[in-house]
């Protein structure tokens, strides 16, 4: 481990990538792990995916209601996002790329010009056929109210989170800027992230190949663990103040 502190402690452009791992301590459970949401429910995946969520207003109103339920309402940053937030205070912080949508980073007191949101934000909604957006918890309110499926007030198009769903395409200016910011990292670190979901798992190799150290912190094993310069399987939220060398106090 003190390797991996001298590497940060040396490095001027830190780039980070979390996935779901992150938050789990924070009470959000990941998708793709032993207890994710999809592994013990895989027909959880179809609220997920554009194709089913536009045609059939029975996977839209399923879709409200697990939004009424989302475990990000409750849920507040732990030690492993504040320990990113420490990184940022040192003036190392890079980029931080995110695939998570609970916002928990820019909570946790990161800045909001630093995290690139490749999945969107579940904390907003957006209208599918003028672009409204509007947020969250407004329209969770006309759900509570009585409104099965929430037209958009605009227009009266269908309304979903601002999330990047199964089969929707993802936002071009933002996968282009975590692409370039991962080949400018000296050091890179892969947190939380199972690096199967394209084009992002690229950052890895990409800033691999531009000369960055490459750390991954992940529960299970990825597909980048053999380019990686070090490994850790612990647990994140204990591992990364540790990695980082901070002392946390809150």
């Amino acid at each position: 481990m003190q390797h991996v502190r001298t590497w940060i402690t040396n490095a001027r452009r830190i780039v980070v990538l979390t996935g779901a791992g992150i938050s789990t301590d924070s009470g959000i459970p990941d998708f793709r792990g032993p207890q994710g949401v999809w592994t013990k429910d895989p027909k959880a995946e179809r609220l997920s995916d554009i194709r089913y969520y536009v045609v059939d207003p029975e996977v839209r109103r399923l879709a409200w209601q697990s939004r009424l339920e989302h475990p990000a309402w409750q849920a507040r940053p732990n030690d492993g996002h504040r320990a990113l937030v420490e990184l940022e205070k040192r003036g190392k912080l890079h980029a931080l790329i995110t695939q998570n949508i609970d916002e928990l980073h820019q909570m946790a007191g990161n800045s909001p010009e630093k995290v690139i949101e490749v999945h969107g934000t579940v904390r907003k909604v957006t209208c599918l056929n003028c672009g409204w957006r509007g947020d969250m918890q407004e329209t969770l309110a006309r759900v509570r109210a009585g409104e099965a499926d929430p037209p958009c007030r605009a227009c009266g198009g269908i309304l979903k989170s601002a999330t990047i769903s199964f089969g929707q395409a993802l936002v071009p200016e933002v996968i282009n800027r975590a692409l370039h910011v991962a080949g400018e990292a000296d050091v890179f670190l892969a947190i939380g992230t199972s690096l199967q979901v394209y084009p992002i798992a690229d950052t890895v190799p990409l800033a691999r190949s531009a000369g960055a150290r490459v750390v991954i912190l992940n529960a299970v094993p990825t597909p980048c663990d053999e380019i990686a310069d070090a490994v850790f399987r612990d647990p994140i939220s204990k591992i990364l103040p540790q990695i980082i060398g901070v002392r946390l106090e809150f």
